[in-house]
């Protein structure tokens, strides 16, 4: 697993915007195969490195040029982790489609739509939160009583 640098955070909310749509269009649809390659997709971006998501190209190169720079910027870390959720709850839902539990795989893709919403509309990364908070529950937990 490589380690990402930090990433302007406007980049991950453009691709939450574009993995809405797609999540909206697999609810529209009931395709597997678009969900089976947003699953690739996160997991690419979950267990190789973020620089894999085409949609942070798109960002890089036609959007933040055009716009206001910025010096903020979040850790990969809790972005990659976000990614392996979304791939869990992709790959349920590719299952679900592909295997005819279509309400399996409906409620796994409305789940990971919401979240993607959130993140997009307002910036709400779901899975960031729970990295953190498991980061913070960790040490504790591994501490002798």
């Amino acid at each position: 697993m490589s380690k990402d640098a930090p990433v302007d955070p406007r980049g991950p909310r453009f691709s939450a915007w574009i993995t809405t749509a797609i999540l909206a269009v697999v609810l529209l649809t009931g395709s597997w195969r678009l969900l089976a390659a947003q699953t690739v997709l996160f997991g690419l971006c979950a267990f190789i490195s973020l620089k894999l998501n085409p949609w942070g190209h798109v960002y890089r190169y036609a959007v933040q040029p055009r716009i206001t720079p910025t010096s903020e910027r979040e850790e990969a870390a809790p972005l990659r982790f976000a990614q392996g959720v979304g791939f869990v709850f992709a790959l349920v839902g590719t299952i679900g489609y592909a295997t005819g539990l279509t309400a399996l795989g409906v409620a796994a893709t409305s789940a990971a739509l919401v979240a993607a919403l959130l993140n997009a509309a307002l910036g709400l990364c779901l899975g960031c939160e729970v990295f953190l908070l498991l980061r913070r529950v960790a040490p504790a937990l591994a501490r002798p009583q």
